[in-house]
């Protein structure tokens, strides 16, 4: 053979293989994974996303890819991080609270699985949780609810207390009024005094529980939030850095070194978004697929950060309690 007539046989070969290389790749389905947290914290709860997708039989970098935006707790900057998911075409957008709204209004046909501690039919993100209909569907922890009882658990950890302090993220007005409004009538109801502050960076978060040291506020309960999930180790340091009685919603906020925890399993959510992503790749309708509700609420107390702050803890709340940390 001429050398000529190899370097073009070569050639050729090469370009018929080329364009199969690239159908290869694009083939793969994309879903974009949106949150308004930051990646810090969110470790245990990608990793359940991971394992609800490989349980629908899909594996990151086998025969799906992952794209993943971070708002950094910045929620202004959700619509220009949807906006840049939807120019890559997703097949579809794995979101949490307030990030699911934002790419709810952005596409109405791309599928959009949610994630969230609020009611989604009440703040909007479907009409019907057995039939969600359109291109939605999610779980939901109901967290944010559980505002009221986490203020209950501080009247009972201090009966005596007629201050006790609530934190909201004002970069979420809609989730920060709400709990505010539900979180206040609870307070009247045990005579309690709500002290308000508002937190929605590092910066802010310091400054509050400095604050809080100084009034000598019995207890403070952190309102439901993405970024302050994404905190919880932040939120430890600073309870016992400034001895500051501390309840927040997830098991990590505790395991951290945090007082008290009243929640949902965030991590069975994500899990159960990733099933539903992966189903949804599979052919299924979001429409169709019925809205999975958490039904278990974990009830975690730190013994060891109790003793450091000087609290006792009730032999009441203890009995009740799901799990303790010593």
């Amino acid at each position: 053979m001429r050398r000529r007539d190899f370097i073009a046989g070569l050639v050729g070969s090469s370009a018929s293989l080329w364009p199969l290389w690239l159908q290869a790749q694009q083939t793969m389905p994309v879903v974009g994974f949106l949150n308004g947290a930051s990646m810090e914290g969110y470790a245990p709860y990608i990793a359940a996303f991971r394992d609800g997708l490989r349980k629908s039989g899909y594996v990151e970098g086998e025969n799906v890819a992952i794209e993943y935006r971070w708002a950094e707790g910045r929620y202004d900057h959700l619509a220009d991080l949807v906006a840049d998911l939807l120019g890559r075409h997703v097949a579809v957008i794995v979101a949490n609270t307030p990030a699911n709204l934002v790419a709810k209004k952005a596409t109405d046909t791309i599928p959009l699985v949610f994630t969230t501690a609020s009611d989604p039919v009440q703040i909007g993100l479907v009409s019907n949780l057995s039939r969600p209909g359109g291109n939605v569907t999610g779980v939901t922890q109901l967290n944010a609810s559980l505002g009221p009882k986490r203020l209950e658990l501080a009247h009972e950890l201090f009966p005596g207390a007629t201050d006790v302090a609530l934190m909201i993220n004002p970069r979420d007005p809609a989730r920060a009024e709400k709990l505010l409004a539900e979180t206040q009538a609870a307070a009247k109801q045990f005579e309690i005094q709500l002290r308000v502050i508002s937190a929605g960076n590092e910066a802010e978060m310091e400054s509050a529980f400095k604050s809080l040291a100084q009034f000598k506020t019995a207890a403070l309960v952190v309102g439901a939030d993405a970024y302050y999930n994404s905190k919880s180790q932040l939120l430890a340091e600073l309870s016992l850095r400034y001895a500051v009685p501390t309840i927040y919603e997830y098991t990590e906020f505790v395991r951290a070194g945090g007082l008290m925890s009243y929640s949902g399993n965030i991590k069975e959510s994500y899990r159960w978004a990733g099933i539903y992503a992966g189903r949804i790749l599979r052919g299924e309708k979001p429409g169709d697929l019925p809205v999975q509700q958490s039904t278990t609420v974990e009830l975690l107390v730190n013994l060891k950060t109790a003793k450091a702050l000087g609290v006792t803890i009730p032999q009441t709340l203890l009995a009740r309690a799901d799990e303790i940390i010593e």
